[in-house]
Order: structure tokens, then C-alpha cells, then sequence
């Protein structure tokens, strides 16, 4: 159970959203309306009120797109017209200077004038470039889909990190995201959290990984059999590398699984499969959430407010030998489905084999459902989640953007694929890196003849996300607000001329976001931190981790480091020699090199020094539960690193007041004071240049 009572914290945030949702779904089901001009959520009072960028000069829009058109200028009275500039002035009515031109007609930056739009590179966007598209244009920022000589602010990548070499701006994709992401990589680090916090991430079906854990799948089968009989499960074979549904089968018996060669060249994972699901008009379904991470460091994840939910396209029937591989029955993927004579395509968002989970909740806040209560769960299963990823991800990126080097900023919008049980518990099946934002669908004309028709469920959903998405990385949102409190201190101390071209400039910058609806994203964390930080334990694993790697750009420990990290934070001990750390680290080591297919680098990686944590906090801290023995660990080595980091500080500061005092012009300056530890207390250097005491640290 969550501690302070999350499930009431997380419920009255989002209680009025989901309110909202189905007030928004039953106008939809007595008239459709335009998504852009009405069922959005009203702003509660106080919100402060997103700003963006200001709106550029109005473009022709592409040819057959009548979505957005481009709004005629404003016509001001006669009376307001700008007068015809006097000979001698400059427009804006100041005396001209021989050879000097106005500032502000000649192009120079002022805070009046209007910031550029936004540039943004959609070279590499590939399907999600439509709905790109769209959001750009609402944005009325400025796209180039070819890409740019000149540096753009933002670069959207279709697939991968490594899709265009970037050295500066922001890109939508972590490095080391698809590969965090894969059957296997999340389900062992899922799992990790799971020996940690076994209640917190049970909404994760047990996994084993194939073809390293087959004969512990069949063991552990055999002996749940041997004690209960009348079990009788079923499990789901997944490809580690698979998408799209792509080589998944279920089984009865582990002697199912298909051996014969295709397990070595393609691992994958084995689960429990989930009997009893929640059903709607007799289907299977599934839910695609999209999550953004907006940083690593610090942690900041959104949640959209609305997902899509994907039909089976069979009614559903509990697992048997007759329907095992009934897939339309068993499998929610769309790219499966789509297939299927019976699939449905729909423009309704409450209709069809694609719905909107807004329609979902509606339907279900109608039968009594506590939507609350549900949309809760879903939360907390997406923030645990993105905490069990986030350590590894940390790996990556200083890997790919090492300190001090140039290299953009990321963020990233991920698909979280979640399954609802019978009794409204939330499940997570997957997590996608590269979710789709095709915003149509592939329509059959004749036999062998496909025609793309727009999909508006699809629409209306992933514009937003993406738009949205825009908004919250904004590079110029704190400028654009700068410039509006300047302009509203002008305005303020030119109250006799209410209808100057400061008031002009006021009316087109103070809201340039007016015309777009609220933001679809909501926060969560750090908003919900409090509730999850405890949680964090592998984070701060990592943090060690990263520190003791030495080279920049290295993914593994060797054993230099590995030593120095048990030198440093005083693990070594009677019990635990030198020697045998050296032992434990080419154990280990050994052992999960034999597991990964990559042997670029040799060494020891996260999840392998995950594994010899917990073995020495397993043997300095008996007597506890691991997550506390592992706590304990992690603060005693942070404990001695603080003091290192203090001492070099303090001796490094000691040296340089030392050559000053040798230098023959000035007089004798006095060394600085050490400087406090995160506990608040000095260190004092080995050389003696200064004194000081220090309580003892107590290990919690």
C-alpha cells in the first residue's frame, strides 16, 4: 500500500478531469462536436494559463486542408487607424537621425517585437509526421521538413535517438530508450523493483526469460502444480524484439514453448497470461496511455488526459485447447485486429474496434464504476514504472551526452499498453518507445487495393498528445513571458494612450495561446513525489554507479572501479577482504556477460552491480527486509563519499589560499572556512590547515 494515502491524493487531482471526460462524452453522444471548439474541460479558477509563442504572420495552408484556415487580419475602426507617418518621423512617430534607421523598423530586437516562432525539424518524423503537422500549424510555430543548415530548437525523430546527429536544441527521444523498453530489459528491471517492493509492482505479470530460464520456468510450473492441482494456467510467449503482435502464441504446459532454433536467435519473455479480464460488449480490450517524460534529471512525467482503447475483434472465452490460438479472440493489437473481417472503423469515439478511454470511463461511470478510484491505479502504475526504467536510462544518457560535452536536452513520449482485470485492477502489458501517431488507417477498396482514410479517433487523441507535448517544451515560453510583463509594465505607465502601438503589441502577445484549448498533459511527478520517492532506491544504486565509472561515455564498471567504489564508502572489512570483492565482481560479471548478446564492452553493467549491492547489504545489515537493508547500504556509502567530496574541497580550497599567500604583491589573504557537508558539518583536511570536529554519522 502507497504511504500517505496516495489513493486519495491522486484521485481528488484527477476528479475533476475524469468529470469532466464524461460530462464532454455525453454532449458527444447526443450531437458530435468539433473536439477543438468545445469539450474541453473549463480552467479551474486560479490556473494559471499556458503562454506560447506568439502567433506568426498567417500562412496559406496546405492545399486540401481545410482543418485549419488561416484567420483574416483584424480591421481596426477609422479611428483607431494608424496615422500616415509625417515627414521627418519614423513610423512610430520618434524624430529620424541622419544615417540611423528606426530600431525597430530595421529588424532589431525589442520588447515589444514579437519573438520568433519556434523552428522545429520534422526531417526524421516519419509516421507521426502528419500529426506533427497539424500541431505546428496550431502552434503557428515554423516547420522544416527537410531540415536545416542552421541549428532548429526542436528535432522530432520518428524511431531513435541516434536518427540524426544533434549537438544542440531538444529531441524527442532518450538514448537508450528502445532498448530499456524490450521484453526482456523491462521485465528484469521490473523485477528488480519487485524483489525490493513485492506489494508496490504486482501489477506486473510474472515473467521468466527464455531461453536463459526455461528450465526455472519448468521447475517453478511443476512445483505450483505438484501443490495445487486444480491450477491450470495459461501463459503468453512474447518475443523479446517483437511489435505489432508480432510471434506471440499462447501455451498450457511449458513443453509447448516452440524450442527448434528460434529461441536462441530471438529470446523472449513468458508470462502469466491474464484469464480474467475486463469485458465490454462481450470483447477484450486493452489501453494505450500516453505518458510523456519530460526529464531525467530531475524526474517529470505527464500523463494525457485521454488514450485509446483497442478491441479484440471475437467475443472473449477464458483460454482453453480449442481457442488457444483464436489470436483475434486473445490479442488486442490493432495492427492484428485491423485484419478482421468483423473489425469496426468508426468516426464515433464511443463505437468501433478504436475507441477513446474517455468513452471507456463514461460507460463505466455510468454501471457505478469509481472512476477515481481507477484512474488512481493507472497513475501509480505509470509512475512505479518510469522509476523502475529510469536508473538504466541514466546509464545511457550520460553515455551519449556525457557531462560537459554539447549535446541537446530530451524528452519523450511513451505508450504504456494497459490490460483492466475483472476487478478493475490495472495491469501493464508493455511499454512502447515508439508508439504510432498515424492519424488515418488503411481502407480496403477492392482486392489488393488500399486507400488511406483519416482516422478522427486517432486524431483527436494523438494531436493533442503531440501538440501538447510542443507546449511543455516550449525553448521560448520564459522569454515570451518576460516580454508580456514588460509590455504590461509599459502599458501601465502610458494609461494616456490606451491606443498606441504598445497596445497593439499587448493585444497580439499577452495570450498567443487564446485559440487553443487547455493542455491534455498533466503532471504527476514531482507533483505526486512525496508519495514515490521512497521508491527510489535503484536511482540512487545508479548515481554510485555512474560515479565509479571512470571514462566518459563507458557503460560498465571495470574492476579498478568496482575496487575503489568498496575502498571509498569503507566496505572492505574482516568478512569481506579485497580479495573476495575481486571474486564477487568476476562472478557476477561472468554471469551477466554470458546473458547479453552485446560484448562490445566488457565489464560489469547496472543491473550486474545491482546484484552485488544487494549481496553486500545482505550481509552488513542482517536481520532486515532487503529494501531496508539496501537503504541502509546506500546511506552509509553516501554517508562516506559526502566526507571525501568534503575533504577534497576543503584541501583544494586550503591549496589555493596558500599560493596566494606566497605572492609577492598584495597582502596575505586568509584560507576560507571548510566548506559543510549535506549533514552540516566541516571536515578537516589531512595537511592540518584546519581543525575541526565532527559528530559521529549514525546509519539509519
Amino acid at each position: 500500500m502507497l504511504r500517505g494515502s496516495p489513493e486519495r491524493e491522486l484521485a481528488a487531482w484527477w476528479e475533476a478531469e475524469a468529470v469532466a471526460a464524461t460530462k464532454a462524452q455525453a454532449a458527444k453522444e447526443q450531437v458530435r462536436v468539433d473536439p477543438g471548439a468545445a469539450g474541453e474541460p473549463e480552467r479551474k479558477a486560479g490556473e494559471e494559463q499556458p503562454k506560447e509563442p506568439a502567433p506568426a504572420p498567417p500562412c496559406a495552408a496546405e492545399e486540401g486542408d481545410a482543418r485549419i484556415p488561416p484567420r483574416p487580419p483584424p480591421t481596426l475602426p477609422v479611428s483607431l487607424a494608424k496615422p500616415e507617418p509625417v515627414s521627418g518621423l519614423c513610423p512610430h512617430g520618434k524624430s529620424r537621425i541622419k544615417g540611423r534607421s528606426c530600431k525597430r523598423s530595421s529588424g532589431q530586437p525589442d520588447e515589444y517585437c514579437s519573438l520568433r516562432p519556434v523552428t522545429v525539424d520534422s526531417s526524421k518524423a516519419r509516421t507521426s509526421l502528419d500529426a506533427l503537422k497539424i500541431s505546428i500549424r496550431q502552434l503557428k510555430w515554423k516547420e522544416f521538413p527537410f531540415g536545416r543548415r542552421l541549428p532548429c530548437d526542436i528535432y522530432w525523430h520518428g524511431v531513435s535517438f541516434h536518427d540524426n546527429d544533434i549537438f544542440s536544441g531538444q529531441v524527442n527521444k532518450f538514448p537508450g530508450m528502445t532498448e530499456m523498453v524490450r521484453k526482456i530489459t523491462l521485465s528484469r528491471a521490473v523485477r528488480i523493483m519487485q524483489n525490493l517492493f513485492p506489494e508496490e509492482y504486482n501489477f506486473y505479470p510474472r515473467s521468466w526469460i527464455l531461453p536463459d530460464e526455461f528450465q526455472l520456468f519448468v521447475a517453478q510450473v511443476r512445483m505450483v502444480k505438484d501443490g495445487d492441482p486444480s491450477w491450470k494456467p495459461t501463459f503468453i510467449v512474447k518475443p523479446d524484439s517483437g511489435c505489432q503482435g508480432d510471434g506471440i502464441y499462447l501455451i498450457k504446459d511449458p513443453s509447448d514453448i516452440r524450442l527448434s532454433g528460434t529461441l536462441q536467435s530471438r529470446p523472449a519473455v513468458v508470462q502469466e497470461y491474464i484469464c480474467k479480464p475486463l469485458l465490454i460488449d462481450k470483447l477484450k480490450f486493452d489501453i494505450r496511455l500516453y505518458v510523456l517524460l519530460k526529464s531525467l534529471e530531475p524526474l517529470e512525467i505527464y500523463i494525457a488526459k485521454d488514450g485509446l482503447s483497442r478491441f479484440c475483434t471475437e467475443p472473449y472465452q477464458e483460454p482453453s485447447p480449442k481457442n488457444l490460438h483464436h489470436i483475434f479472440m486473445h490479442l488486442t493489437n490493432y495492427s492484428l485486429n485491423i485484419h478482421s473481417g468483423n473489425f469496426i472503423h468508426s468516426d464515433s469515439t464511443s463505437t468501433g474496434s478504436k475507441r477513446t478511454f474517455s468513452s471507456i470511463l463514461y460507460r463505466l461511470s455510468s454501471k457505478g464504476v469509481d472512476i477515481k478510484k481507477v484512474w488512481s491505479d493507472i497513475i501509480s502504475l505509470v509512475i512505479k514504472t518510469v522509476i523502475a526504467l529510469t536508473p538504466e536510462l541514466k546509464v545511457f544518457y550520460q553515455s551519449d551526452i556525457p557531462a560537459g560535452r554539447p549535446g541537446p536536452t530530451c524528452f519523450q513520449i511513451l505508450g504504456f499498453d494497459i490490460l483492466l482485470m475483472k476487478n478493475l485492477k490495472p495491469i501493464l502489458l508493455e511499454v512502447n518507445a515508439n508508439p504510432s501517431m498515424r492519424i488515418e488507417h488503411e481502407q480496403e477498396l477492392s482486392p489488393g487495393v488500399f486507400e488511406n482514410v483519416p482516422s478522427l479517433v486517432d486524431e483527436e487523441v494523438k494531436v493533442a498528445v503531440i501538440r501538447d507535448t510542443l507546449r511543455l517544451m516550449d525553448p521560448l515560453k520564459k522569454k515570451r513571458e518576460s516580454q508580456s510583463q514588460l509590455l504590461g509594465k509599459s502599458l501601465a505607465s502610458k494609461e494616456n494612450a490606451p491606443h498606441s502601438d504598445l497596445a497593439s503589441a499587448s493585444q497580439g502577445n499577452a495570450n498567443p495561446d487564446a485559440h487553443l484549448p487547455s493542455i491534455c498533459l498533466k503532471q504527476v511527478f514531482p507533483k505526486y513525489a512525496k508519495q514515490f520517492n521512497y521508491l527510489r532506491l535503484v536511482d540512487r544504486m545508479a548515481n554510485l554507479f555512474i560515479r565509479f565509472l571512470g571514462i566518459k561515455g563507458t557503460m560498465k564498471l571495470g574492476p579498478t572501479g568496482f575496487r575503489t567504489f568498496i575502498r571509498n564508502c569503507k566496505l572492505s572489512s574482516s568478512s569481506l577482504s579485497m580479495a573476495a570483492a575481486d571474486i564477487l565482481y568476476i562472478d557476477i560479471t561472468r554471469r551477466w556477460n554470458s546473458m547479453t548478446v552485446d560484448q562490445r564492452d566488457s565489464g560489469m553493467c547496472l543491473q550486474a552491480f545491482v546484484e552485488a549491492f544487494f549481496y553486500l547489504a545482505q550481509r552488513k545489515f542482517k536481520m532486515l527486509p532487503l529494501h531496508e537493508q539496501v537503504a541502509s547500504l546506500i546511506d552509509l556509502c553516501e554517508y562516506h563519499l559526502s566526507l571525501l567530496d568534503e575533504k577534497r574541497l576543503v584541501c583544494g580550497r586550503s591549496g589555493t589560499s596558500s599560493a596566494s599567500r606566497l605572492q609577492p604583491s598584495g597582502t596575505p589573504q586568509e584560507a576560507p572556512p571548510p566548506a559543510p557537508t549535506a549533514e552540516g558539518r566541516p571536515q578537516p583536511c589531512t595537511d592540518g590547515a584546519h581543525k575541526v570536529s565532527h559528530s559521529r554519522h549514525t546509519v539509519s
